[in-house]
């Protein structure tokens, strides 16, 4: 059993991209902790609600095997920050497996994690994770070796199914 660290917007994460790779995550016997920057119950963009876990600045990488960045409209207002970045590097630096969907990879563009990169995630965020060094491929899915990328909902399944093959 691996153990994922799923950070979440409070407010605005995107319902299907928590849920799904949650689901298949889970089915395949990890265990996933839910993170947000505050506790009590998360609320998706939709429907979705997300009993939280743990706040941002109770996350050690170092006890992991993965950390995944979720989007929607709150992603970047609430995870694009000095102190997330900060676990994310450190998660890559110690070998860990990385995802990030929707508009989030532009939060791990920002962190300087993407330069030479292989990236999908949602067009509008493309120009920036270009800017900051990533190549963004259009593709729904890209795996690059342990960072797992992907453009938006509609393939939260298979997000969460690359997400399974990268920590095998």
């Amino acid at each position: 059993m691996k153990k994922i660290a799923m950070f979440i917007a409070f407010q605005g994460f995107r319902d299907e991209e928590y849920t799904e790779p949650k689901k298949i995550l889970e089915a395949a016997g990890h265990k996933v902790v839910t993170v947000s920057t505050a506790k009590g119950e998360a609320r998706g963009k939709f429907r979705a609600v997300a009993q939280v876990d743990k706040v941002v600045g109770e996350i050690n990488p170092a006890e992991y095997d993965a950390l995944v960045l979720v989007g929607g409209p709150g992603a970047l207002e609430h995870l694009d920050t000095p102190e997330v970045h900060a676990l994310f590097k450190k998660a890559m630096e110690l070998g860990k497996v990385i995802g990030s969907i929707c508009i989030s990879p532009v939060a791990l563009a920002h962190a300087g994690l993407l330069k030479g990169r292989k990236v999908a995630c949602w067009p509008e965020g493309a120009a920036e994770v270009v800017k900051c060094g990533g190549e963004y491929t259009g593709a729904e899915v890209e795996t690059d070796g342990k960072l797992v990328t992907a453009n938006g909902p509609v393939p939260a399944k298979d997000y969460g199914k690359a997400l399974v093959e990268a920590l095998k």
